[in-house]
């Protein structure tokens, strides 16, 4: 396997408009971000699979079939008593987003429904922040983390931070760094430095994430690119124009396109890697990113390889 991804997988209710008597309208789209990077790395060609857990009902059963229908291998998925995870996301009139989370099932999956040996056949593990928050889930990640780690895999962190699920930032801070040791790419919002780092400053902060053995530091900045530390040496990749219709899953896009890139490198994806190849895969992140913030909700909107390239392998534009 490429990619295998843990963590939660949800319904995002996200706010498509609303109707002539100004009552907000939503459509229940798949979403969860380890999911998401999960099915963006799948459409871009990389194997992937993911590990979690939804209830039994209806939208577990439509969760499982998004994933085996996006070619990710589901296998991982567990069926648990408490409901399916829902996240409300509101959308502004720029298209920023708010959340407010209802959780349920995701919370439980447990270390003993961590698969070892699918943990040591894939290239890079990946997880999330929200699996840390509450549950079970928070020592299955770790769990899978560290397992990855000591056997020599590569281990893919995104810290987002979502307020509503924490009883306050310090407590946020604390959890959200405890895995940093295990990791070696990590991909995290600006906003998100100054909680893992004490410090707002890119240079500062991506410094002080690589002195703690981390590899690859990429900090997402919106509209204006990504923020890149690789080596000891940092450039900020433009972004790609778009007009925004949701930034809902933009950054998971991001980030299973840079994994699926690297995976394509071989066995080692880190390994020889150097500026110039790497400065090409941050650009076709970001404007796999772009695709989906054209279009609105998470994994509905992502794009496949063959979106971004038109037929004479030329890079298109969303």
């Amino acid at each position: 396997m490429d990619v295998t991804a843990i963590g939660e997988i949800l319904i995002d209710l996200t706010q498509t408009g609303t109707n002539g008597a100004g009552v907000p309208q939503f459509s229940a789209n798949p979403g969860g971000a380890p999911a998401n990077v999960a099915v963006a790395a799948a459409r871009l060609g990389a194997r992937s699979a993911f590990w979690g857990k939804v209830g039994d009902d209806g939208f577990g059963a439509y969760l499982r079939k998004v994933l085996a229908d996006n070619g990710v291998d589901a296998s991982g998925l567990r069926t648990g008593s408490q409901p399916t995870t829902m996240a409300i996301v509101s959308v502004d009139g720029s298209g920023e987003r708010s959340f407010r989370f209802l959780r349920g099932a995701d919370r439980d999956i447990c270390p003993e429904e961590v698969d070892e040996d699918a943990v040591l056949g894939t290239k890079i593990l990946h997880f999330g922040s929200v699996s840390l928050t509450a549950g079970m889930s928070r020592s299955a990640t770790i769990f899978a983390a560290r397992t990855a780690h000591k056997h020599g895999g590569l281990v893919s962190y995104d810290p987002n931070y979502r307020p509503a699920l924490w009883a306050n930032q310090a407590e946020a801070a604390e959890w959200m760094t405890i895995p940093l040791p295990l990791v070696d790419i990590i991909k995290l919002a600006e906003e998100e430095l100054p909680l893992l780092t004490g410090t707002a400053d890119l240079e500062e902060g991506t410094r002080i994430l690589e002195d703690r053995g981390l590899s690859l530091i990429l900090v997402t900045l919106g509209g204006q690119g990504v923020f890149c530390r690789w080596r000891g040496e940092t450039w900020r990749q433009p972004g790609v124009p778009v007009k925004v219709a949701d930034t809902n899953g933009a950054g998971d896009t991001f980030l299973g396109a840079v994994l699926s890139r690297l995976c394509q490198r071989g066995e080692r994806p880190l390994e020889g890697l150097a500026r110039a190849e790497l400065k090409d895969i941050l650009a076709f992140a970001n404007r796999a990113a772009a695709f989906t913030c054209s279009r609105s909700g998470a994994i509905p909107a992502m794009p496949t390889r063959e979106e971004l390239f038109d037929r004479e392998g030329a890079p298109r534009l969303p």
